[in-house]
């Protein structure tokens, strides 16, 4: 493996810090985006029996705040929940906005990374492209392992390129269909809060 990173040349030193770093995002990702951590089950019920019991203070909508994504959500919209369905939906959308930033994050860098690997791929494959006519250009064609080595460094690079590429773009496409998934839960989740709270809609589990 060692050789094949030194044949590759220097162009296999960014490609490398690339597959580190995806491989670090989709982990991180994956640990965050679990659904129990971002929407728990049973939250909704669980707050509109504290709202029926009139137990809904200030403590208790910090604590909401920070017990979960969905949680951020809903609080922000519990804290207006003696003004109008409007004010109220218009509070929880500006707070989905904000939720949704942290649910995307560092999806870019891996989609970048997705784009790029196989850039420096072609970048080491033309530099090894122009090793090789440099040395026929010198010394013509009478010395293979010359030419093998330039056009061994041009396939490197491109090999190792593509093997970073197709697997983050994979995970790119899948997490972010995740972030959509849980953001269209959450949104669901906190309308039914605000029908439930102002009366257009019978409580009942969704």
């Amino acid at each position: 493996m060692f050789e094949l990173i030194v044949a590759g040349g220097w162009v296999m030193l960014p490609i490398i810090l690339c597959s580190i770093l995806a491989f670090t995002i989709v982990m991180e990702r994956f640990w965050t985006l679990q659904e129990k951590k971002i929407t728990p089950p049973l939250l909704v019920e669980q707050i509109l029996s504290l709202y029926q019991q009139k137990r809904i203070n200030d403590e208790a909508i910090e604590k909401l705040y920070s017990n979960s994504s969905l949680g951020r959500v809903l609080a922000v919209g519990l804290r207006n929940h003696n003004g109008s369905r409007a004010i109220m939906k218009e509070s929880i959308e500006e707070e989905g906005r904000q939720v949704a930033l942290d649910l995307e994050r560092f999806l870019n860098t891996l989609g970048t990374i997705a784009s790029i690997t196989p850039l420096l791929g072609l970048l080491g494959t033309v530099i090894g492209m122009i090793k090789v006519f440099a040395v026929i250009t010198s010394l013509g064609v009478g010395d293979p392992k010359i030419l093998a080595d330039g056009i061994s460094e041009a396939l490197i690079t491109t090999a190792a390129g593509l093997s970073v590429a197709i697997p983050a773009l994979m995970f790119y496409r899948y997490l972010r269909g995740r972030v959509d998934e849980l953001l269209l839960k959450m949104e669901a989740q906190a309308v039914y809060m605000v029908e439930v709270i102002h009366g257009d809609r019978s409580e009942q589990s969704i």
